[in-house]
């Protein structure tokens, strides 16, 4: 069975919105704090093989770059990996290898993680992950939290998402003042 893994870019005000998205004002915010240090630990966090979760907006962004981005081990395990994507529209879809999740995002992604293969990589989608999280579909979310506020800009968690707990997996300190999170999902919250 296959681990579905959350990755974020993410500010200290829960901000994951980048360039390129609806005139949002802070374009490539997070290039300040990149190091080769940064780079090899998100490398490392995907694994040797893996296979990306794609909302379609993030699937268009990305198809724009990626296939077109020189060669580097992040830009060849992403060209490699099947896009498993959420569209009305799979026959529009170009950069492959590439599959539709279906009309029912929640039964196709319990679907491909039942089969064999390697993990699921999700990006930049606050409303998959809202949905996964709720049918308790993720297993693991690691955020990447620069020493920023941005004050405006989409959350990773929409409005709505189902209270729930996590347990500390691991805490990695950047020489930029970045912070790698991962998380374990816990389950439900739970008060007082």
């Amino acid at each position: 069975m296959r681990k579905l893994k959350i990755m974020e870019h993410i500010s200290l005000d829960g901000v994951i919105q980048a360039s390129g998205e609806d005139d949002f004002p802070y374009a490539d915010w997070t290039v300040p704090y990149r190091t080769p240090a940064g780079r090899d630990e998100l490398l490392a966090a995907h694994g040797g093989r893996f296979d990306l979760l794609l909302g379609r907006r993030t699937y268009d962004m990305w198809s724009g770059f990626w296939p077109k981005a020189p060669s580097s081990p992040m830009a060849d395990g992403l060209n490699a990996a099947t896009k498993y994507v959420a569209t009305h529209r799979p026959e529009s879809l170009e950069w492959g290898p590439f599959e539709g999740l279906g009309s029912d995002l929640v039964e196709g992604v319990r679907l491909i993680k039942s089969q064999d293969g390697p993990d699921l990589i999700l990006w930049g989608s606050s409303t998959l992950t809202s949905t996964l999280l709720e049918h308790g579909l993720a297993d693991e979310v690691l955020l990447v939290v620069y020493p920023v506020l941005l004050g405006t800009g989409k959350r990773f968690f929409a409005e709505g998402t189902p209270p729930c707990t996590f347990d500390l997996i691991s805490t990695k300190a950047m020489s930029t003042g970045v912070i790698l999170m991962t998380y374990k999902f816990a389950g439900p919250l739970k008060t007082g």
